[in-house]
């Protein structure tokens, strides 16, 4: 007896081909919106992605962790130490992730003042001019999808924080906020 694989296989095989069908006009070219990311990184990825990209990047002896919330393992914050291989920038990188999605993903570094001028002109070139939001902050946005550079320091040092945000994934942590008890 043919099992429905090898009938469905016959079948299609003996259909007859249908008519060409006319040339398509064509179609227009879907403009996609700006791609907000980072060194391979993106808000809204999927925490596999982000998890196995991150321990690729892992400095030696340093282990990717992760934590989750008390009330449910839906919420959790994992991190590590990590040195990108395209240029040897040393980070330490983390992320919030919810329901499976990255909503927060920061990466922190501390150096001189030049270390600053790096990320600020590898930003612009990658994303284009960015809005400043407030002093030592500048924002590039892609609907509700933002990276965002900050900045702290002293005379010649500074503390240079890079963070990918997805705020539809970030707002569905209000769902995990334990109830205020009466």
């Amino acid at each position: 007896m043919a099992s429905t694989a090898q009938l469905l296989l016959l079948l299609t095989q003996a259909a007859p081909a249908p008519a060409a069908a006319p040339p398509a006009a064509p179609a227009k070219p879907a403009v996609a919106p700006a791609a907000l990311g980072y060194r391979g990184f993106a808000p809204g990825m999927p925490y596999r992605d982000f998890a196995t990209k991150a321990r690729s990047m892992a400095r030696p002896r340093e282990v990717f962790g992760c934590q989750t919330m008390k009330t449910t393992a839906q919420v959790m914050d994992c991190g590590v130490r990590v040195r990108d291989p395209a240029d040897s920038a040393a980070f330490y990188l983390s992320a919030n992730v919810i329901e499976g999605k990255t909503s927060v993903i920061s990466f922190i570094d501390s150096g001189k003042v030049s270390l600053l001028k790096q990320r600020q002109t590898e930003l612009r070139s990658q994303l284009g001019t960015p809005t400043r939001r407030e002093r030592s902050m500048w924002e590039w946005t892609n609907g509700r999808r933002f990276v965002r550079l900050n900045w702290r320091g002293g005379k010649d040092w500074r503390v240079v924080s890079v963070t990918l945000n997805d705020r539809d994934v970030m707002n569905r942590i209000a769902s995990y906020v334990p109830k205020a008890k009466k």
